[in-house]
């Protein structure tokens, strides 16, 4: 029995059209992009947890889904996504979490920290937009914010291929391996707090995109 078909035995329960669909995903992904998972086991198998992958190509979130089997993931994304009536209704269906991005949006924050206080996974991307060049940019404000008080485990992810395959601004997706590289989980306790005892989001998202170029200089070496 391979690792995948392991992990799909005891995955999580979760709406069986997120299940479904992954299926059907990752069959093509692993076809036309040769799709590699790397780490996966890293991500907790229960408890809230957050994944934190950097962002180059609207292929991130399913890349993301379809490298790790044994939890639903629960993605962050923008509000304008959300009016295409075919799009809306499945990201609603599968329990994407809208978020305006043109201010601080405290309702899709409370959201977030509840699905994980509740034990669920939540993929957010810190950087916030995809990438102009591949390369990994300042993150956004709030990511600090979040994972302080959501007080999770937090698994960086690092995201290979993805650009080359379908870059910002390209018409469709190019045949180029793609592959994900999930790493060991930073705990709650490893963020610390300032000199005034209170959490230093700073320093949080520092460590987290710290993280994050750690993989991606451990996949240049793979």
């Amino acid at each position: 029995m391979s690792d995948e078909t392991q992990a799909l035995a005891k995955r999580e329960k979760g709406p069986s059209l997120y299940w479904s669909v992954r299926a059907v995903m990752r069959f093509f992904i692993r076809l036309y992009l040769r799709l590699e998972s790397h780490g996966s086991e890293q991500v907790p198998r229960t408890g809230g947890c957050i994944l934190t992958p950097n962002h180059v190509s609207f292929l991130d979130p399913p890349i993301v889904g379809c490298g790790l089997a044994h939890r639903m993931v629960h993605f962050m994304a923008r509000d304008s996504l959300f009016k295409a009536p075919v799009l809306g209704w499945w990201y609603r269906k599968i329990g994407t979490i809208s978020i305006d991005r043109s201010k601080g949006d405290l309702a899709a924050l409370r959201s977030a920290i509840s699905d994980l206080r509740r034990g669920k996974v939540v993929c957010l991307f810190p950087e916030g937009t995809r990438s102009i060049n591949g390369e990994l940019q300042q993150p956004k404000g709030g990511v600090g914010f979040l994972i302080a008080r959501a007080n999770v485990p937090v698994v960086p992810v690092y995201l290979d291929g993805t650009y080359a395959a379908w870059p910002k601004g390209g018409k469709w997706i190019k045949p180029r391996k793609v592959r994900v590289f999930f790493g060991p989980a930073i705990q709650p306790e490893e963020f610390g707090l300032d000199e005034k005892g209170k959490p230093d989001y700073d320093r949080i998202v520092a460590l987290v995109m710290e993280r994050i170029a750690a993989l991606k200089q451990q996949a240049s070496e793979v």
